[in-house]
């Protein structure tokens, strides 16, 4: 009876584990970090967080609406909602008090999330400038030049970025190729691979940029950049400040938006530009699209004064 019982203890810890695998690391971080805001909200109320209920989980979430934006509202539902999972407690995160309440919420308060400004060809052609100009340190200068390039030319995500390694590359006749082992929407590794063709104009190009970076360093094995995704952050708004733009605009993900963006005013397609960028749905590709279609499209356009 013993065996049995140490058996069934045994089969839900690993069936913890696997819940927990099924997941990035830094995903699950993630769940975790935003489920302790709400178990000290509920300490310091005198709630039960684990299991809690739909009522506690409302009154939680209309307590947030007051600093926060409504899609950290949605991502809090969303990590509550797994961490109760993976301790075995099932949560109705659909219960029509949490839903009305959240379209009451929607409704006062709005859901519009401003976001990075994308980094567009213009801008990005001067922050390169500024890095040749005014930055010192040889190895960031041309570090920071191949990682800034790569970044906007492949769609990547921060994460995606800083965890290429030498392995993952094939320089080929027309440009590299960039095999990509795990990214946010392919939790299960799959893998995908980036093509990134040589540029005309060789001063920007990516391919260029980051052959000079490799023999700079004579990496032989592991990472590129051996960096962190933050700093990636930091790099960008370090040299948007020297170029003379507001730093507070620019962010890691300006890379990524700036090539969906620039891609879209330059007529790519939607299809296209989601197989660099690796979106899933066409929900925020068309937002990049509308964006970049402002002008172009413009019905004032055709009024001539």
């Amino acid at each position: 009876m013993n065996d049995i019982i140490s058996d069934v203890k045994k089969l839900e810890l690993e069936t913890i584990n696997n819940l927990k695998s099924s997941k990035a690391i830094n995903t699950v971080r993630a769940y975790e970090s935003d489920f302790k805001d709400f178990s000290l909200f509920c300490l310091k109320n005198g709630l039960q967080y684990l299991p809690t209920e739909p009522k506690i989980l409302s009154i939680y979430l209309t307590h947030l609406s007051k600093t926060n934006k409504f899609s950290t509202l949605k991502r809090r539902i969303a990590s509550i909602k797994v961490i109760h999972k993976m301790k075995g407690h099932y949560l109705d995160a659909k219960h029509p008090i949490i839903m009305e309440n959240l379209l009451g919420i929607k409704r006062i308060n709005g859901s519009y999330q401003k976001s990075k400004k994308p980094l567009l060809i213009n801008d990005l052609k001067l922050i390169l400038n500024v890095i040749d100009e005014k930055e010192k340190n040889e190895y960031k200068r041309v570090r920071n030049k191949s990682l800034i390039l790569l970044g906007f030319s492949g769609g990547f995500r921060r994460s995606e970025l800083v965890n290429i390694e030498l392995d993952d590359l094939e320089f080929v006749n027309e440009g590299l190729k960039i095999f990509i082992k795990r990214s946010k929407t392919d939790q299960v590794g799959e893998g995908s691979t980036k093509a990134i063709p040589y540029f005309i104009n060789t001063e920007y190009c990516p391919v260029i940029k980051l052959k000079d970076w490799i023999n700079y360093r004579n990496i032989k094995s592991g990472k590129i950049y051996e960096i962190s995704d933050k700093s990636v952050s930091l790099i960008i708004k370090k040299y948007a400040i020297l170029a003379g733009l507001d730093s507070n605009k620019y962010g890691g993900h300006s890379l990524r938006s700036g090539f969906a963006t620039a891609a879209a005013e330059s007529g790519a397609d939607e299809r296209n530009i989601m197989a660099m960028t690796g979106h899933k749905t066409t929900q925020m590709v068309r937002r990049y699209i509308k964006e970049a279609n402002l002008f172009k499209n413009n019905a004032l356009n055709k009024i001539k004064i």
